[in-house]
């Protein structure tokens, strides 16, 4: 029996970066670049991380090696239509998550330093 989208929920914050990323056809650093812009600095990947990932990615059947004309000996990843409906699913949840949680956050107020030790 061949896994469901569903399966792959919920994703790591680097797999959904990386996802992301592969809405174009890029070579790992251009990955790696992509995600710093498209997370706005919070999300900086390192070559082991982003390798793994992409290894068991490819295992899973989300993401596929393309292999684009003229160019270098580096390896091209896109996203797959597996890939494509993780991604949207995940989008989904983390939507989710942050409506429902979103009345709840604005009736807590401001967040201040009242000298509470954590």
């Amino acid at each position: 029996m061949s896994k469901q989208p569903e399966d792959y929920i919920p994703l790591s914050q680097a797999t959904y970066y990386i996802l992301l990323s592969l809405r174009e056809v890029r070579h790992g650093y251009g990955i790696m670049q992509d995600v710093e812009m498209v997370s706005k600095g919070e999300v900086s990947m390192g070559a082991g991380t982003l390798y793994g990932a992409l290894g068991k990615l490819e295992k899973q059947l989300i993401i596929k090696k393309v292999h684009k004309e003229g160019t270098d000996r580096r390896k091209y990843y896109t996203l797959t239509s597996l890939g494509k409906c993780v991604l949207q699913l995940e989008y989904r949840r983390l939507t989710s998550l942050v409506e429902n949680a979103q009345q709840i956050i604005n009736e807590l107020g401001e967040c201040k330093d009242d000298g509470e030790k954590i």
